[in-house]
């Protein structure tokens, strides 16, 4: 019996991995799976912050939010910097993952500008952050803010940042075991919420 593309999908990118805690990076024209040791979440609750300074660059209106605008542009986006784990066949398996409802894209705009945006892949309650990017200053962490209000509201989990760094740790993530991670991500996918 012939497997359709959305069940392939679904069993070798979302059951096989994402699913059990892993997450995708293309080294050297090679694709494969990774964890680490500890995950990076941010929180969706009380923990969050964020600087003063943004506060008033989201009181100004200046972003507006919008989700799958322009996928494409927003994978593009990540992936055009110096160095980047961004392979084109990465690129081709988040479109696989857009096209069957598994990967989207929180994308802030200045009217017709792309000013920024966060790629994700979303299982159940799940919220797994791939990367981010901004072509207007602040797009990218407006976008950051806005997609946590937005989890919040649809009932999400967990945001799953993957690997922590500075700019992470000013909006409080914090860093769990990949024990406790794989914990998490099993009770958060179990939920069922709609990103959309």
């Amino acid at each position: 019996m012939e497997i359709s593309k959305a069940d392939w999908v679904r069993n070798t990118f979302i059951d096989d991995g994402y699913a059990k805690g892993y997450f995708l990076m293309g080294r050297n024209n090679h694709l494969g799976w990774y964890t680490s040791r500890q995950r990076a979440l941010i929180p969706l609750d009380e923990r969050f912050r964020y600087p003063t300074s943004l506060r008033r660059v989201l009181n100004q209106n200046r972003f507006q939010v919008a989700i799958n605008r322009d996928f494409r542009a927003v994978v593009e986006g990540c992936a055009n910097r110096p160095i980047t784990w961004m392979t084109p066949r990465l690129k081709e398996v988040y479109h696989l993952l857009y096209a069957t409802g598994w990967a989207v894209s929180f994308e802030t705009w200045q009217g017709n500008e792309l000013a920024g945006g966060i790629l994700g892949i979303v299982i159940g309650g799940a919220f797994i952050g791939e990367s981010m990017f901004y072509r207007i200053p602040d797009g990218s962490k407006v976008a950051m803010v806005k997609l946590v209000e937005h989890l919040r509201q649809r009932g999400f989990l967990l945001f799953d940042a993957q690997l922590q760094n500075p700019h992470l740790e000013r909006f409080g993530a914090d860093v769990v075991s990949a024990s406790k991670y794989r914990q998490l991500l099993a009770q958060a996918i179990r939920k069922p919420c709609q990103f959309l």
